[in-house]
């Protein structure tokens, strides 16, 4: 499946509901990127790392954002936080995100494994960096893509 086939099948409004909502409980930012490269030898956190800091993603004022980034025609995905995220949930809340997100993929439900792993994000998110008087949103709601 390609990004515009991948892209038709997901409820985008579903989605960028999702984010909003999470971004209305957290000083944190998440986004979706959706890739039409393929990886060839790279991994995708490799290019999530890459398009994390591309779309300015490292550089909000608590260093809390989060990205899930989608590669649909080779079925890959990756979830990533940046230092202050990492460091309140460490390796394994990723793994156990993507292993989340993966089973509702598998099962053809990509609108599902995307608002779960928003959530699911925005639930570590809210614990750590609970919303604040005055906060802004620092990035683009839209889903992003190359």
């Amino acid at each position: 499946m390609n990004a515009r086939e991948f892209l038709s099948t997901i409820d985008e409004d579903a989605v960028l509901e999702a984010v909003r909502r999470a971004e209305q409980r957290t000083s944190g930012e998440v986004r979706v990127f959706v890739s039409r490269r393929r990886l060839r030898w790279r991994e995708a956190k490799q290019c999530a790392l890459r398009e994390f800091r591309r779309l300015d993603m490292d550089c909000t004022r608590e260093r809390n954002a989060v990205l899930i980034y989608l590669v649909p025609s080779d079925r890959a995905f990756a979830v990533i936080g940046d230092d202050a995220v990492h460091a309140k949930c460490g390796q394994s809340f990723w793994d156990e995100t993507a292993k989340a997100m993966e089973a509702d993929f598998a099962a053809g439900r990509f609108t599902e494994g995307l608002v779960a792993g928003i959530r699911r994000a925005a639930d570590l998110l809210a614990e750590h960096f609970p919303r604040g008087h005055g906060d802004r949103n620092e990035l683009p709601d839209a889903l992003a893509g190359d």
